[in-house]
């Protein structure tokens, strides 16, 4: 009767292993700008383009949905990401928050 061997490492190895798993489950934050009475809706579409490079219709329509709705939730990124857009939009005068993707 045969024995099953198990795999073993030589001497120096390192087994390294996936970490995916923490990867997907690292929360996301969405950056929201909020209505305000102060800029105008074409100014408001000039800063989504510069900040996230966008062409002018997706631009346009995050304008007018924060326009009618009050807000619009305009990325999800990282912590460190989400921070700087957020910065990004406030140096331009914009309402804009981040939270926590639940």
């Amino acid at each position: 009767m045969a024995e099953t061997a198990t795999p073993e490492l030589l001497p120096g190895t390192i087994q390294e292993q996936a970490d995916d798993a923490k990867s997907q489950l690292e929360p996301g934050y969405a950056v929201i700008c909020w209505n305000d009475p102060v800029n105008y809706m074409e100014y408001v579409t000039h800063v989504f383009r510069q900040v996230f490079g966008w062409p002018r219709k997706k631009a346009e329509f995050h304008m007018l949905q924060v326009h009618k709705q009050g807000k619009s939730i305009l990325v999800r990124e990282s912590l460190e990401k989400a921070e700087h857009y957020v910065h990004q939009l406030q140096k331009h005068s914009l309402h804009a928050t981040m939270e926590r993707d639940q």
